[in-house]
């Protein structure tokens, strides 16, 4: 039976007063997303190291107790730091912040859940590392094991984040702490370095599930090029976009492009450079199609816009930026080339470039060097402020954004394909109706992840101020979900807003990891909804 007062007692003991909170103020903001969610925290944990992560869950056991692990809780429009299921106590793991290990050899750290992109980029370039770490177009205060967790990604040519993980220490539902790979070696030389280890390779248990809390993780880093460069052109036409994909394919699969390359459409440009134009569109939504027009010509953008980076040494990246010419000679528009020296310059020519052509250059660099920066491991907040698309005004300067406070309304899906022009044009279809119907621009940014897969994030945006706007946002979303998913496009991650709302999977998917999870937290305590029942 379930008893709270007695699991906050002995925690209290476990961790400190101060570091269990139980006030219903302090509480309030793990209790609040970008979207409605009615579910209640008893209590905040705060631990410290391994130990107090695994005193934590023992407790929870003891007194039956559900338990609900997040990094720095800046999982917006996925659920923030809302757990999937009410009643959990939320374990908070900012606190283990240690990088605990730096390979200047092999080019690989070893971190904890508290350690964000921001803290190990700074701590690369204390050493002067020749490395980059990939980063993604979250605040730099996200956690790196927190994406790595949710098999997010970035930009670089390390984009796919779990793919370069070395191995990871592991505190399962009741407490044990068990390693991957050869860390189930004490004397193993090759830990962290060859991540299968041998036997069973059971890491990818650990992420997208509720079967343990990652409390290390060690992750590989890129070497860093001699030389990089960055590149981005358009399409004129949005029934151009599967040709765009198609020619794009060849690059990332024969390794001209290493990086992943993001294709913005222009609601993904507009809204990441400026809020909604609510005057010049008198009030209405969405975005009414002359208004869209103009913002395209103000801002100089196509209906679809690409970019990416190369890297290598000089002349490889020559050799690059040659067949990258030739495939997309006579097929896209103002194909471009950007690095450090050209960046400078062109910050400095802004102001001229806008009185010579009316293009806001200014603050178009705004948006451009952001994206420029994350494909060199830059860590940027950047893109924050398009989370506030729809609400009427932005918080001052000075005020560091949250939007989950600022009652920003945002729900993300990320349906996931195989890199066909085919495939995105469905997609896209899809997406694009089923949001403009609903009454929201269709704010869409695909990736091409792998040389054979493709992501598109989608973006519902709206103002959780306005009355019912909650509940047309998540049918909107549902809509599309089911959607998507009818079609065969699944999300590569999945939002709290998303337990329950997914087809039904295989029985023998179900006998596996109910089995599993019967076995390794027999009562229930870790992140119940969490992926998994």
């Amino acid at each position: 039976m379930m008893d709270i007062d007695g699991a906050i007692a002995a925690l209290q003991q476990a961790l400190g007063d101060d570091h269990v909170l139980v006030d219903p103020a302090a509480l309030h903001p793990y209790e609040t997303a970008t979207f409605h969610t009615d579910n209640d925290v008893p209590a905040v944990l705060r631990p410290a190291n391994t130990a107090e992560v695994q005193a934590c869950l023992r407790i929870a056991n003891q007194f039956r107790v559900p338990l609900y692990p997040i990094s720095t809780g800046l999982n917006t429009g996925y659920g923030s730091t809302v757990p999937a299921a009410p009643g959990c106590m939320v374990m908070e793991l900012k606190r283990l912040n240690r990088i605990i290990e730096y390979n200047e050899d092999l080019g690989y750290v070893t971190v904890e859940p508290g350690v964000t992109q921001q803290q190990l980029y700074d701590y690369l370039q204390q050493r002067d590392a020749p490395f980059w770490l990939d980063v993604t177009g979250a605040s730099p205060a996200h956690s790196m094991i927190g994406n790595i967790a949710e098999r997010g990604f970035g930009h670089t040519a390390y984009s796919d984040h779990y793919a370069h993980v070395g191995g990871m220490q592991v505190v399962l539902p009741e407490g044990d702490l068990i390693a991957t790979g050869f860390g189930q070696y004490d004397n193993a030389k090759a830990t962290g370095v060859y991540r299968w280890g041998v036997g069973p390779h059971y890491d990818g248990l650990f992420t997208q599930s509720n079967l343990g809390v990652m409390v290390q993780a060690t992750i590989w880093l890129m070497p860093k090029p001699e030389y990089a460069q960055f590149f981005a052109c358009r399409i004129a036409r949005d029934e151009d976009l599967p040709a765009l994909i198609e020619l794009l394919r060849p690059l990332r699969l024969d390794g001209t492009v290493r990086s992943a390359m993001h294709i913005g459409n222009d609601y993904k440009i507009i809204s990441a450079i400026q809020g909604y134009p609510w005057e010049q569109a008198a009030g209405e939504t969405p975005l009414p199609e002359d208004v869209l027009r103009a913002k395209v010509k103000e801002w100089d953008c196509g209906p679809w816009n690409v970019s990416g980076a190369l890297y290598g040494s000089r002349a490889t990246v020559a050799a690059a930026r040659r067949r990258l010419k030739r495939q997309l000679k006579g097929k896209v528009s103002r194909l471009q080339f950007l690095d450090q020296r050209l960046l400078w310059l062109a910050e400095r020519v802004a102001k001229p470039y806008q009185w010579v052509t009316g293009v806001n250059l200014t603050e178009m660099m705004k948006m451009l060097k952001p994206v420029f920066g994350m494909t060199q491991g830059v860590p940027s907040a950047g893109m924050l402020p398009s989370n506030y698309w729809r609400k009427t005004s932005m918080p001052p300067a000075s005020v560091d954004l949250s939007p989950e406070q600022d009652n920003c309304g945002v729900l993300w899906l990320a349906p996931v394909a195989p890199t066909s022009g085919a495939h995105v044009a469905a997609i896209w279809d899809i997406v694009k109706h089923t949001m403009l119907s609903h009454g929201y621009e269709p704010a869409v940014s695909i990736t091409l992840l792998t040389e054979r897969t493709v992501d598109c994030v989608v973006n519902v945006s709206y103002d959780r101020d306005i009355p019912g706007e909650d509940e047309r946002a998540m049918a909107c979303h549902d809509d599309m979900l089911q959607q998507l998913c009818a079609a065969g496009y699944y999300p590569y991650r999945l939002g709290i807003q998303t337990v329950g709302k997914m087809p039904p999977r295989t029985a023998a998917y179900q006998k596996f990891f109910q089995g599993l999870r019967r076995e390794l937290d027999p009562n229930g305590i870790l992140a119940p909804g969490r992926y998994l029942p």
